[in-house]
Formats: C-alpha cells, structure tokens, sequence
C-alpha cells in the first residue's frame, strides 16, 4: 500500500488547507481513510493520502451503475466518474436505474453491460443485499466490482469507495459538541435526520447522538419525516412552535434548505442557526450567504474518482486500497472561502454525462 498512498497525518486541518486554485490542476493527493482490515464492520481507520495512476495501460472499458440521477448528489458522481475515467484514458458507460424501487432494473442493466464487454463494474447499489448474487457471478467471471457510495454487503466485491452515514451525523454532532462542551450553558437542538427506518438515516442519528453525549447540547426528540421539503418545512414549524428558546435545527440538506426561509420570516437569523448532515448545492450555498451555519462533506465528486481509480488498479494488477473514502470535514463560514467546491459537488451547469469514449 506505501506505493500506492503516502502514509500522512491526513487531518481536517489539511483538507481545508487544500484551496480551489491548488486543485486547478490536480485533484491528489486527497486527505482519505482506510478502513482495516477492508470491508469489516468493526474495521480501524487510518488516515491516507489517496493518489491514483495518471493514466491507465489500456483504454479499458468500464461499467458505470447507479440508482438514479434526480439530483445533485448523483450529479456529483457522476461527474467524479467520467472525469477520472477522462483523465485516466478510460471508456466508460453509465447507465442509471431510475430509482429506489428499481432493484430489478439495476440488475438487468449490469447484466447487459457485462454481456456488452464491460471489464469492471462500478455500482452505486440500490439494495445493500439485493445484489449479491449478482457480485458473485461477475467476481467469477475475473470482473472487478467497485462498491461506491451506497454500500454494498457482498465479500465479493472488489473495493469500496465510500464514507459512513454514522460519521458524517457524529461530525455534525461534533461541531456542535465543541461549541457547546460541558460545563456550558446548555442549547436545545431540534433534530430531523429524515425518514424512519432508512439505513442511512438509522446511521446518521446514531452517530449525531452518539457524539453530543457528556456536552451541553440537549437534543429533543428525534422529528423522522420524508425529505419532501414541505414535510421537513412542517415539522420545523412543530418545533418552533413547541420550542421557542431552541438554538439549533439540524437534519437533513432538505431540513436545512427548507428552513432558512422560515428563519428570516421571523426574525430569528442569529438566534436559531441552521445545521445539515451532508451536503447540497443549496447547502453549500446557504452557507456562502450566512443562512446555514455548517454541514460535513463527503466529497461526492472524489469517491467517484476514486472508484473508478479502483477498477483500474484491479485491471492491471496494481497495489490497491481495498476499502476508502475521502476525509469527512465539517464546511462552515470560516472556511467555505477555500474548499474546492468542484471535490465535493459537481461544478454549476454540470449536465449527465452517461459515456466517455
């Protein structure tokens, strides 16, 4: 591995040390986590600067799943796929299912795409055990299968390129933990971390709750909702009204969005601040105008790139991280200025790009 990363003290400080005119050029080294050992769910972190080839030894042909792309999260990895499959000298299609529901259609267009030629597969999985058995057959063919973004449970797969929901909801908490450490005036939060039962909300909660624990910040019930931005804004409204001496509203980027509306409405900028637990185009922008307070990033746009970084490696035979994904940092006003935003979510006007020939 010391081949492939230089091993550093890759820390939040040095990911927002990174500034947008250092990355014009080059994206790498990116302040990463390993998990060891790979794909184990008690597994270490260790932190990794992650570096890909410069360029690939054949134009290989890579397949490109995902769920959908309604928004600009996936519009994000897929702009992080094709660029690095540009960079890297790489064909690459991309096919997408749709969404959630399309479980069936997700496996039918990997099943086409390998029978078309594909000689990788990186999946952005709809299920995280509905496609095992489809892992299994193409791992048996010799076709690597990158796991990025969603997760994927196979031991099958080749890699994974992606972050935890737990992580990204214990920075959040985090953040505000170290403002508000105990011994301090306690502040009351409202928190929506979406839709009851969901996997990544399930995550998201626990790892909020988890890391306000022992500090001054008093958590009220958990408000889940669908992330509709007129059921997020409802339940916000609940809050207020129920709680009028709450300090914070934290939750989802549909919560955060939706909310700051309500804020200015009454009066209340400065005295309720805003707190999302991943990233949006409205967020980050929410943030540029002093509406949201912070959200943690989890580089969209990089576990793309690093995902199809790993088909390659696998391809060729190369020394390969099995199992990471970019360093989560909290984007807040004090250094919104110098964070790349075209790591962390795909460049305005961006438009889907499904092939790269």
């Amino acid at each position: 591995m010391k081949t492939v990363l230089k091993y550093a003290l890759a820390t939040t400080a040095l990911a927002l040390s990174l500034n947008a005119s250092a990355r014009a050029e080059n994206w790498y080294p990116y302040p990463a986590q390993a998990i060891e050992p790979p794909f184990a769910a008690d597994g270490k972190s260790v932190d990794v600067q992650y570096t890909p080839v410069e360029k690939a030894e054949k134009p290989w042909n890579i397949c490109v799943s995902f769920p959908h792309m309604k928004d600009a999260y996936w519009l994000g990895v897929n702009y992080g796929v094709v660029e690095q499959a540009k960079d890297a000298g790489v064909k690459l299609n991309l096919v997408e299912a749709g969404g959630y529901t399309e479980l069936a259609k997700q496996i039918s267009q990997i099943e086409d795409c390998v029978a078309g030629g594909a000689q990788a597969v990186v999946i952005g999985a709809i299920s995280f055990d509905g496609l095992n058995n489809l892992v299994t057959e193409i791992t048996k063919k010799g076709i690597p299968v990158i796991d990025v973004i969603n997760g994927i449970s196979s031991p099958d797969v080749t890699a994974k390129s992606l972050v935890s929901f737990y992580t990204m909801g214990q920075e959040t908490g985090a953040y505000l933990a170290k403002k508000h450490p105990a011994g301090s005036e306690p502040v009351k939060v409202g928190w929506f971390p979406g839709p009851a039962g969901a996997g990544w909300v399930e995550a998201a909660n626990k790892g909020f709750l988890d890391a306000v624990k022992g500090s001054a910040v008093e958590v009220l019930d958990p408000k889940f909702g669908d992330t509709g931005k007129e059921a997020q804004l409802k339940l916000v409204e609940d809050v207020l009204q129920a709680e009028p001496d709450v300090r914070y509203i934290a939750g989802t980027a549909v919560t955060a969005e939706a909310a700051q509306g309500l804020i200015r409405e009454r009066g209340l900028k400065g005295k309720v601040d805003l707190l999302a637990f991943y990233m949006t185009p409205g967020v980050y922008e929410g943030i540029k105008r002093g509406f949201i307070l912070a959200a943690p990033a989890d580089s969209v746009v990089i576990q793309g790139r690093v995902a199809v970084d790993q088909a390659i490696r696998a391809l060729e035979g190369k020394e390969l991280v099995k199992h990471v994904g970019p360093k989560i940092f909290v984007v807040d006003p004090s250094n919104i200025a110098t964070v790349s935003q075209t790591n962390i979510l795909p460049p305005e006007g961006f438009k889907p790009v499904f092939s790269v020939n």
